[in-house]
């Protein structure tokens, strides 16, 4: 006699609020979630070179601007309970494709063991005062 299969639960979506991050959107009034969890997975934003704590943009050059995102996801990821070795995916947007190897000098500190899989997508400009902004996909 076949067995039924067991019915699957309903994928949740959970929202965690991210001191700083979450409290900067909503006061700028910008429509998204720093990060989503779900089956497992923590999906951010995009992160540009943003001050965790207070969520306000920051200026420099684009290494200081890859090192700014990079310290925002590393901050998001570890208050959703999760570090940057947990990360399998990565996407960085950067306004300048010849800034692909000052990123690359940043981005490797970050990731020096098994760097999760990337692309790099050049594109043409943001309606704020940055060059870069960095998302990503992580294990819980």
């Amino acid at each position: 006699m076949a067995t039924k299969p067991a019915a699957k639960k309903p994928a949740k979506k959970i929202v965690p609020h991210i001191p700083g991050i979450s409290d900067g959107l909503k006061a700028a009034k910008v429509p998204i979630s720093p990060v989503v969890k779900a089956n497992g997975f923590l999906f951010l934003s995009g992160m540009p070179p943003m001050d965790p704590k207070t969520g306000k943009i920051l200026s420099g050059d684009i290494q200081k601007q890859t090192r700014q995102s990079l310290e925002a996801i590393k901050y998001v990821l570890k208050s959703a309970g999760s570090s940057l070795d947990r990360v399998v995916s990565v996407r960085v947007y950067c306004a300048k494709p010849a800034f692909f190897n000052q990123i690359n000098e940043v981005y490797k500190k970050y990731f020096p063991k098994n760097p999760p899989a990337r692309t790099f997508i050049p594109v043409a400009s943001w309606p704020m005062e940055f060059d870069v902004e960095i998302e990503c996909i992580a294990l819980e």
